[in-house]
């Protein structure tokens, strides 16, 4: 129960109570044979309201969970009794007070023992005085009622403690989920980024200290220049991505095929089949991620053979083919300079994000080429 909940029937209870006595001791004040049952009923309400709200912080301590079922069951006994004088009718506004209670805040047989209390005394004082009327059922009846209208009331704010909880762990799960998204976008693009430039500056010191040849390691190290600000465009185009403010994928893996072309001198080609449609930003980040760490490691490991980039809209899947040619790759000696620099971990962090998706990535080689399939179901 909310803490707004718990002062709202507080207050209830407070109106209860004043309107029970005012209404009994001073418009209709009873006969000498009953004051002492009314009086010791309100008495007694009035305590058990007087530190119901404290009671309900310490409950959840266990310093007033054993009190709280005897409490009640002397308010609904006594209430009840009251409620059952030929005078005291209103108390049974107090009875149903505590029968509610009693089905709402206690164990469900604890809570049929406290209320079963209340309606023995209710009907035994009802057939002792000899009330008339319908009072001997109707109010007995009534806190059998209050009672089961009280364990509906605890379903429900346990139902709702549930949702609320269970809202809570979405949303902690949805954070989490969106981290990981982010760790790994950063993850990928510094990946990528770094991994390209620190390929160049090797080849930049092989190129100054084997060949000494500075003119070439200076253009080698302004196309690092530029390989750093592509970084950082790319950074950008990450932030976009998560933003959902992305290429269609085509156009993306168009413009990855004409930069790599244009940073490494070696011709891409581009190919699109199938009837293309639009996947979720994951599938297609996805594809793109693994378009980018394919032409990383055709750099790294097969530098100016031709790479072929094939995207395949099918039925079942969409599928990304990156072919690059394997024999010869030795023949302008720019091999030997190159190293991985990731330690081969793109790839798998590619594979990772391809299961999340209920995909599958293949990696080897076909004849004389190297191939990589990456496939993202419909």
């Amino acid at each position: 129960m909310t803490p707004m909940l718990r002062w709202a029937n507080f207050g209830v209870r407070v109106v209860v109570i004043v309107f029970v006595g005012v209404f009994t001791f001073v418009a209709r004040w009873p006969g000498a044979a009953d004051v002492a049952v009314e009086i010791a009923a309100l008495t007694v309400s009035t305590v058990v309201l007087a530190v119901w709200v404290p009671a309900d912080r310490l409950a959840s301590a266990g310093n007033y969970s054993g009190l709280r079922p005897f409490a009640l069951a002397v308010m609904v006994a006594l209430c009840g009794a009251a409620s059952a004088t030929p005078k005291g009718g209103f108390f049974i506004l107090l009875g149903v007070t505590a029968a509610i209670a009693a089905g709402s805040d206690l164990d469900f047989r604890v809570g049929v023992v406290v209320a079963s209390l209340g309606i023995v005394a209710t009907e035994v004082t009802a057939l002792a005085l000899g009330t008339g009327g319908s009072v001997p059922v109707e109010y007995p009846l009534v806190l059998g009622l209050s009672f089961v209208f009280g364990r509906n009331m605890r379903a429900h704010w346990v139902y709702a403690d549930q949702a609320n909880q269970l809202r809570e762990e979405q949303a902690r799960v949805a954070t989490l989920d969106e981290r990981t998204r982010i760790a790994r976008e950063i993850h990928d693009v510094l990946a990528h980024s770094l991994g390209a430039l620190g390929l160049q500056i090797q080849v930049a010191r092989a190129v100054l200290t084997d060949q000494h040849d500075e003119a070439r390691a200076v253009e080698l190290l302004e196309q690092a220049q530029r390989m750093a600000t592509d970084g950082l465009n790319e950074t950008r185009r990450a932030i976009h991505a998560l933003r959902g403010e992305t290429l269609p994928l085509p156009a993306s893996l168009a413009e990855l095929g004409a930069h790599h072309q244009r940073r490494y001198d070696t011709r891409v080609t581009f190919e699109v089949s199938g009837d293309v449609r639009p996947l979720s930003p994951d599938a297609e980040l996805a594809i793109t991620r693994t378009a980018q760490e394919a032409l990383v490691n055709t750099a790294k490991h097969a530098p100016g053979q031709p790479v072929k980039i094939q995207l395949e809209y099918a039925e079942a899947d969409i599928k990304l083919t990156i072919r690059n040619h394997l024999q010869g790759n030795r023949g302008d000696g720019r091999q030997s300079l190159l190293a991985t620099v990731n330690g081969g971990y793109g790839l798998t962090g590619v594979r990772e994000r391809l299961l999340l998706l209920h995909g599958a990535l293949s990696v080897g080689a076909q004849d004389d080429d190297w191939v990589v399939v990456a496939k993202v179901p419909r």
